[in-house]
């Protein structure tokens, strides 16, 4: 049995839950120093892979026999690359980085690229069809279980995933509701329904993760996507938060702000912003709620 862990979205949950040597994503520790990884990294890396290389060259993964990348967001990608030449350089120890090769493109090619990389590493994992359709149900199991309603008012929080939920907890020191994905959580989605008993589960799960595009790399409508996320959740009040390091989704701010605000829900745009949200952002997000409140 190999235990593993992994790095970014679009992994499909179904491909993870056969898995029983599955450790879940990678942690980091936001707050910590990373003069290892400083000396590797170039300054447009995401800091969550500082913190990540860091703790992989302290043996904090050494438990681990491989690491599973997505190539569907460009830090995880990229940093696949990195981890792969620092072992061969004997830089890194401990475990085996591996990809899963998702490709995100609307295309016949793009979809069989996607099944076969489910083929692919599902077969590096050990997972026999019956094994994959033991995965399919589970994550359809989670699929069907309803969010909790959060009491009003509601404040959606979206851009780039924060690291954990200390901004959340602003908009809740503002006496709000805080909706919204962390990265652990943006990493963990469990995503479309896949269709069991096909007699061809890793087919399934390739074709519905090919379909359902929601990672940093997907090609479909963010700013719907975004309105409909915040529209289930009940927001009144919406914050586009988006890092100093972020090159990709910043672009899709305007076309959501205008979305939101074409139905009704208040936004506070806020780029540029500080991984550690150390830059004020606290009294910006208290004043932009009271105001809303009022």
């Amino acid at each position: 049995m190999m235990i593993f862990a992994t790095i970014g979205a679009d992994i499909p949950q179904d491909l993870l839950l056969a898995c029983e040597g599955y450790q879940g994503p990678v942690g980091w520790t936001v707050d910590r120093a990373t003069p290892r990884a400083d000396q590797w990294l170039e300054s447009r890396f995401a800091p969550w892979t500082r913190s990540v290389l860091e703790d992989w060259a302290a043996g904090a993964f050494d438990g681990l026999d491989a690491i599973l990348f997505s190539r569907g967001d460009d830090n995880s990608q990229r940093l696949y690359y990195y981890a792969c030449e620092l072992r061969e350089r004997g830089l890194l120890k401990g475990p085996e980085p591996l990809i899963f090769d998702v490709a995100r493109i609307n295309r016949p090619t793009s979809a069989a690229r996607t099944i076969n990389a489910v083929r692919t590493t599902a077969a590096r994992l050990g997972l026999d069809d019956a094994a994959l359709e033991a995965g399919i149900a589970k994550a359809n199991a989670q699929r069907g279980t309803a969010p909790t309603a959060l009491p009003g008012p509601v404040c959606f929080l979206t851009g780039t995933a924060p690291p954990d939920r200390r901004i959340h907890a602003m908009i809740e020191a503002a006496g709000w509701s805080a909706a919204g994905e962390t990265l652990a959580d943006q990493w963990q989605r469990a995503g479309a329904t896949v269709e069991a008993g096909t007699g061809d589960p890793a087919a399934a799960i390739g074709r519905a993760v090919h379909a359902d595009s929601f990672g940093p790399r997907g090609f479909h409508d963010r700013a719907g996507a975004t309105l409909a996320e915040a529209q289930a959740a009940g927001a009144k009040a919406a914050i586009l938060w988006f890092t100093e390091e972020e090159e990709g989704l910043v672009w899709h701010a305007p076309a959501q702000q205008k979305a939101l605000e074409a139905a009704g829900i208040a936004v506070l745009p806020l780029t540029r912003c500080s991984w550690l949200a150390q830059d004020g952002i606290d009294a910006k997000i208290a004043g932009f709620l009271a105001e809303q409140a009022a």
